[in-house]
């Protein structure tokens, strides 16, 4: 395991979410982020390359992204006058291609978030995760916007 790099990923992850941008609150975040490790020490199992950390940075990049997308469209939802003609609220279950509890987890997560969805719950068998939708466009294209979006980039940093 690449420990230091590791560390130096999460401590300025730390630095990004708190606003933070000194150096104590960078010792901070690498002081939590070696003790984070050490407590999942037996779950970092594979090394963590450049690789790894990249695909990390992709998923942040893209939930940054998928975030701040979300909040425009449903301030402009809620803000709009036919609010109740555009509210489309909705369930549906999604495929899961993720198989580990780590990645069904960080899916999940992501999911509830973003602004306008909410994970429900994933059923017993682990190969649905149910979704609520503030504003349904179609089912297909949810479904489609998630695994190709949040799904693939999880279990690319997972595998």
């Amino acid at each position: 395991m690449n420990a230091p790099l590791l560390i130096l990923v999460l401590g300025l992850g730390w630095i990004a979410v708190t606003g933070g941008f000194t150096l104590a609150n960078l010792f901070l975040g690498a002081v939590i982020a070696a003790l984070v490790i050490y407590l999942l020490r037996h779950r970092l199992k594979r090394p963590l390359g450049l690789w790894r950390a990249w695909q990390v940075l992709a998923l942040a990049g893209l939930f940054v992204r998928e975030l701040l997308l979300s909040a425009v469209g449903v301030a402009a939802l809620v803000l709009s006058p036919e609010l109740e003609r555009r509210l489309r609220p909705a369930i549906i279950a999604f495929p899961l291609s993720a198989r580990s509890d780590e990645e069904i987890t960080l899916l999940a997560n992501l999911i509830t978030l973003t602004p306008g969805t909410l994970s429900l719950d994933v059923s017993a068998d682990r190969k649905w995760l149910f979704v609520h939708v503030l504003s349904l466009s179609t089912k297909d294209q949810l479904i489609s916007e998630i695994a190709n979006g949040f799904e693939k980039k999880v279990i690319e940093v997972f595998r």
